[in-house]
């Protein structure tokens, strides 16, 4: 199992003893997959040390999230529209999230960022939405392989953090978490050194910091995501102010997941 780590930080409503370990699945997984992925897992995520969650399309989450039942995996979302309802037509609300069985989201994923070009702004209203409606969020920031090469990692983290919680408050952060997922490492094969991880999650603290205080910046969870996998997560978590993985192909094998939720 993964080894406690001393964490004094908490993600959201219960203070957890080990890393936070989220499944994205992206657009993955018929129905049959998913429960036969839940059924290969569970009892590895059981014993975890972990807090082990799963983001899935909007089609499986009453059906996981069913499966799951109190535990070991806590079913959420990929994203959701800024709105409470409306003319909107092939987007999810928050509500409709925790009807189906959801209890977070991710927002500001690069791939949202990107291909469907989602600002700062529409960003920071989904995030009041989703506070609004009683989802914990996963918010996800990353700077480009231009902007690291450049040397603007921190003006860019600055920008998408400052933009994307604008009007957040400081209480806000209990249910909040950070995915500091770098444009340039995910999907790629080639992944952010730990050291490199370690060193912009600092930056990511220092932003929070100086913005809503020392103490939210101690607590907040940080996530890494990016080319993470079974032979390279350990090593991530092992480092100072990372709490934790956002984890995208390597979360669509049973074994590969098992492998990183066990390891000790």
């Amino acid at each position: 199992m993964i080894a406690i780590l001393n964490f004094s930080r908490r993600f959201m409503r219960v203070k957890s003893s080990g890393p936070l370990i989220v499944g994205n699945w992206k657009m993955y997984k018929t129905l049959a997959e998913a429960m036969d992925f839940i059924k290969a897992t569970r009892d590895a995520a059981r014993d975890s040390q972990a807090d082990v969650r799963l983001a899935v399309p909007y089609t499986l989450i009453r059906e996981t999230s069913e499966l799951a039942g109190d535990g070991p995996f806590t079913i959420g979302g990929q994203n959701m529209n800024d709105a409470s309802e409306g003319a909107f037509t092939g987007e999810v609300s928050g509500e409709m999230l925790l009807d189906a069985g959801a209890k977070f989201v991710i927002l500001g994923h690069s791939e949202r960022r990107g291909y469907y070009n989602e600002t700062d702004e529409f960003i920071n209203r989904k995030v009041h939405r989703a506070l609004k409606d009683g989802l914990e969020i996963i918010l996800c920031v990353g700077e480009s392989n231009e902007d690291h090469s450049e040397g603007r990692i921190k003006e860019k983290l600055e920008a998408q953090l400052l933009g994307s919680l604008e009007g957040v408050k400081p209480e806000d952060f209990e249910y909040i978490a950070i995915a500091y997922e770098p444009v340039w490492a995910i999907g790629t094969g080639k992944p952010a050194t730990s050291e490199e991880v370690s060193e912009e999650s600092k930056i990511i603290r220092g932003i929070i910091a100086d913005k809503w205080g020392k103490t939210v910046a101690d607590e907040l969870t940080l996530l890494y995501g990016g080319s993470v996998n079974d032979e390279n997560a350990q090593n991530y978590l092992s480092k100072k102010n990372i709490d934790g993985l956002l984890i995208g192909s390597a979360s669509l094998n049973s074994d590969t997941f098992v492998n990183i939720i066990s390891k000790k």
